[in-house]
């Protein structure tokens, strides 16, 4: 037997998530089977833990988007008993069993071994968020982005790919200027690496100007709505902004194709979720190379499975700051 988080549906369509005593043969069929340690909070994991949002397809279901463990028994060759190894996307903890429970089952392709040098719980205070923040990253140096260059704009700074986004910019050496709508948030952005604070507010009035001053060598936006659509008009010439969320809405408010065509504008899309394999991995080495760790630590709210629903309710109203690390065992 083992603990889990499942969420049921009543006949009137209303989720309640508790946590319960599973069995092993509970579990989806697939090949490893890992004992985790750990998980995380993301946005979608709100949505999971309460109203589903359509990204549920079965109930009762085990939510939980990422998680980082040991591998127990493994039917492919590639994973051995004692492996650690870390999951993000794949549609785990939406369409199928996820990592709130002491146990998950999983196909072997949606597995990444741990890096050297990272412990399941950094894993997880990494997770989906920062796995997106460091894909960003790489997407912008992949398109010329150098220290030097200018101020790197960050959106959402103090969400959790915004807050991994900037600690790892600035471990790089790069200006980052972070955007954040919440004021007490200052000290904390600033003691993850950001030297300037940048008001929500700023950035949020849609205008028509084709074009303002180039002030941007590069930008991560978790915000998208009208926030992108200032900020691509504020591009340096041949920059990029890596979209990675639309936290403001899924348009892009104010937008003109002049930036594109007139200064070389690259709006780069990042996803996580079906991410090959060695992008994977090459991100997942890099965060443990370029990551500082005191600055992860800095960012964690720890949490144990019974403080999930809390959470969930919580993150969906935009009042989770930073990475929620979840010992599954405690």
């Amino acid at each position: 037997m083992f603990k889990a988080l499942v969420v049921e549906r009543n006949d009137e369509g209303k989720t309640r998530a508790s946590v319960k005593d599973l069995d092993l043969s509970d579990l989806p069929e697939a090949e490893v089977t890992v004992a985790v340690d750990y998980s995380t909070v993301n946005y979608k994991d709100g949505l999971c833990i309460g109203p589903g949002a359509g990204l549920v397809r079965n109930y009762p279901h085990v939510p939980g988007i990422d998680f980082a463990g040991t591998i127990e028994t493994s039917s492919d060759d590639r994973y051995k008993a004692g492996d650690k190894v870390v999951l993000t996307g794949w549609r785990v903890g939406e369409a199928h069993w996820g990592g709130y429970a002491q146990k998950a089952r999983v196909k072997a392709d949606w597995l990444v071994p741990l890096p050297d040098g990272l412990t399941t719980r950094q894993a997880m205070a990494v997770g989906t968020a920062g796995l997106t923040a460091m894909l960003s990253v790489m997407a912008l140096e992949d398109h010329g982005l150098e220290p030097g260059h200018g101020p790197v704009l960050v959106t959402g700074a103090a969400g959790g790919v915004g807050s991994v986004a900037t600690a790892i910019l600035a471990h790089l050496g790069y200006e980052v200027a972070a955007v954040t709508g919440r004021p007490e948030t200052a000290d904390y952005l600033i003691s993850l690496g950001a030297s300037r604070i940048v008001p929500r507010e700023e950035l949020t009035e849609v205008t028509r100007k084709p074009l303002e001053g180039e002030t941007w060598a590069g930008c991560v936006d978790a915000v998208a709505g009208a926030m992108l659509g200032r900020v691509l008009k504020q591009m340096k010439y041949g920059t990029s902004v890596a979209a990675v969320g639309l936290a403001g809405g899924a348009s892009i408010e104010g937008a003109l194709i002049t930036p594109f065509i007139l200064r070389g504008v690259n709006l780069l899309g990042i996803d996580s979720v079906m991410q090959p394999y060695a992008s994977r991995l090459r991100a997942w080495n890099r965060i443990a190379r370029d990551l500082p760790m005191d600055k992860l630590e800095a960012m964690v709210l720890p949490a144990t499975m019974s403080d999930l629903p809390r959470l969930g309710a919580e993150i969906l109203k935009g009042q989770v700051r930073g990475r929620v690390v979840v010992d599954l065992n405690a």
